[in-house]
This record gives structure tokens, C-alpha cells and sequence, in this order.
């Protein structure tokens, strides 16, 4: 029951969040604030709509929901500090903040979504050598990632010193290429090796 009452004070609460940014014309914002609650309250709305009543909250659901929010506050925060790089010295002109803001919201969720089947259902289910090679290939992938957006502000910042200092044009070419062709290929690698361990897990039968 309690459970219950939280849910829809939730619910009741990200409706008017919903109202005052449809007021204040952030409709990016709006449609990515639904995604990700969507995504965040999937399994309550699943049971809801399928058995009419809040799904048990035990001490492993708990656990599994707590880490899962973590991760999302942790991707949110962490992707966050690394665009405000670029957007702080005004390298990147569009898109514009509020569109950026609302595909991390939902891209936050999504985060939450694979983080609670990964510790509800993946996890359990895959060998101790699976696990750590899934998270290598997260690692990879992070890694990539980041090294892709400090890579073009580096190549971007040795540009515009080159062309304050000296007037030349001069391509810097290392970061060019770790940003254009290392990094992507890196993060290719990291999603695909994780997707598909992620997703044997996921329907691994459980013996």
C-alpha cells in the first residue's frame, strides 16, 4: 500500500512537472522527462497494467533498484561534466542545450532500464569469466567515449591557439584521428562485445 502511494505521488508529481514545461514551451524536454519516468517506472506500469497491483518490492528488488538509479545519476552526471567542455568554450554551436538536456534524460533511463535487467537477470545467469568480460568491454567503451569528447576539444583548442598565435592553418592530425577513427572504433567494439553478452544473459535459461 505504501509502495502504492509513492508511485502515484510520483506520478502526480512528473504531471505537473510535465504541465509547467509544456507552459514554458520545452516540449524536447517534455517528451524526454515521459520517456525516461516510462523507462524508470517499467516494471510498476508493466504490473499494473497486467495484474492490476504494485509488483512485490523485496530486499533484492530494493537492492537492484538502488543500484540502478545509481548508475543512471552517475551516467547523467558524469556525460554532463564532459559536454559542458565543449559547449563552454562555445566549440559546438547546436544542437541547443535544452535538446542536449532532454536526450540525456533520456538517455539516463535507458542506462537505469539495462542496469536493473543486468543485476535482476543477466548477472545471475552468467559465468564469472562473462561478467568481467562484460565489463571490459563497458570499459572499453566508456573509455572511448570520453577520450573521443576531450579529443576534439584538444584538437579544436591546438587549432585556435595555432590560428590566434601564428595565423596558420595547420590541422593538428593526432587528435583528429583519435577522435575520427580510434575512439569510434573502440566504442563500436565496447557496445557490440557488451550487447551481446548483455543479451545472452538476458536469455540465458536459468539451470
Amino acid at each position: 500500500m505504501r509502495t502504492k502511494k509513492i508511485f502515484w505521488s510520483v506520478a502526480i508529481m512528473a504531471l505537473v512537472v510535465a504541465v509547467i514545461l509544456i507552459a514554458v514551451e520545452a516540449y524536447y524536454v517534455v517528451v524526454a522527462f515521459v520517456v525516461g519516468l516510462l523507462l524508470l517506472g517499467h516494471r510498476e506500469l508493466w504490473s499494473l497494467l497486467r495484474r492490476r497491483k504494485m509488483p512485490p518490492i523485496d530486499e533484492r528488488v530494493r537492492e537492484n533498484t538502488g543500484k540502478s538509479v545509481r548508475n543512471g545519476f552517475i551516467f547523467f552526471a558524469v556525460t554532463t561534466a564532459f559536454l559542458m567542455l565543449p559547449f563552454s568554450v562555445r566549440l559546438v554551436e547546436g544542437p541547443d542545450t535544452v535538446q542536449v538536456l532532454g536526450a540525456l534524460f533520456i538517455a539516463a533511463g535507458v542506462v537505469y532500464l539495462f542496469s536493473y535487467l543486468y543485476y535482476d537477470r543477466v548477472c545471475p545467469r552468467l559465468s564469472e569469466g562473462s561478467l568481467k568480460l562484460f565489463k571490459t568491454f563497458l570499459l572499453v567503451a566508456g573509455i572511448s567515449l570520453g577520450a573521443a569528447i576531450i579529443s576534439i576539444f584538444l584538437h579544436n583548442a591546438i587549432y585556435a591557439l595555432i590560428m590566434h598565435f601564428w595565423g596558420a592553418d595547420f590541422e593538428e592530425p593526432v587528435f583528429f584521428i583519435i577522435a575520427t577513427i580510434v575512439c569510434p572504433l573502440g566504442l563500436a567494439v565496447g557496445i557490440i562485445g557488451s550487447l551481446v553478452i548483455f543479451f545472452q544473459g538476458l536469455f540465458r535459461k536459468t539451470s
